[in-house]
């Protein structure tokens, strides 16, 4: 599966605007808004065609349901971009019965992400034990390896990719994350480099180079901004040159994660600087 560079830049763009869901995610979770109403809002209050949705954040997800929200995105003319999938298990559990039932806890979102026109779900690489000796990385490597291959066999089936985000612990290592890469070795597998999810001993910008070869997807995380526009945490001009210089031209997904500013304030001043970014 490739990037849609000739669509994008045929489009006017370097790349397109996308909306992780999760930068809304305290109004969801309060009840101000909800799930169904997100396609919407994202045109409506964005100008944002592009939906990352986040499977936390949905009601209970029947055919109904979906049908429901497919309505939603067409009488708003969005598009689905992909499905975050957080809970379904640990892809680099220790034991082997429950890394298979993690693997097919995610079967229902592929299906799901296929049905709304989303070309992939985001998962995690997560241990039930943090690996830190190299031979306890070496093991869960070749753990998650196992897992990532039976999900992506079966999303596959579905034409939809499986990418993994830099989220916390060990997934946060991009070197660790390239090794799985290589281990899956497959054209349906791939990363979703996150601007900001690394911890202080690790250089952002590095790490994103890294990650970036095998990206099907970007997040745009941001926290807050000066009075010129200009992202206060990461320098974004750095970082955006080095996806373009990877030649990547697809989705970009703002995710808003301050507090200073209210979540629609944050996502207004993230899509104003992505906007400048994208001339």
């Amino acid at each position: 599966m490739k990037h849609a560079a000739a669509m994008n830049q045929a489009a006017g763009g370097k790349f397109r605007i996308s909306l992780a869901e999760w930068s809304l995610h305290r109004a969801i979770q309060s009840r101000m808004i909800t799930n169904l109403q997100f396609p919407r809002i994202a045109r409506e209050q964005f100008g944002i065609e592009g939906l990352e949705f986040v499977n936390g954040l949905w009601e209970a997800p029947t055919q109904d349901y979906l049908r429901r929200l497919k309505k939603e995105m067409a009488n708003s003319g969005t598009k689905g971009v992909l499905i975050m999938c957080d809970g379904e298990g640990m892809m680099g559990h220790s034991d082997s019965a429950e890394r298979r039932k993690a693997a097919e806890n995610h079967f229902k979102w592929v299906e799901y992400a296929a049905e709304l026109g989303c070309h992939s779900i985001r998962t995690n690489m997560y241990p039930d034990k943090q690996p830190s000796t190299p031979a306890e990385i070496s093991a869960f490597v070749d753990r998650c390896a196992e897992s990532f291959t039976r999900l992506c066999e079966f999303a596959k089936t579905h034409n939809i990719n499986v990418i993994i985000e830099n989220h916390g612990g060990i997934s946060s290592d991009p070197d660790v994350v390239v090794r799985l890469m290589k281990a899956v070795n497959l054209p349906n597998f791939g990363t979703l480099p996150d601007f900001g999810n690394f911890p202080k001993n690790i250089d952002r910008y590095e790490a994103v180079a890294k990650l970036m070869p095998y990206a099907k997807g970007v997040s745009f995380k941001c926290y807050d901004f000066n009075a010129e526009g200009w992202e206060t945490t990461i320098d974004m001009q750095k970082m955006m040159k080095i996806v373009l210089d990877a030649g990547y031209h697809d989705w970009v997904g703002i995710e808003y994660e301050g507090r200073r500013l209210t979540e629609f304030e944050g996502i207004q001043a993230a899509k104003r600087l992505l906007d400048r970014l994208r001339v």
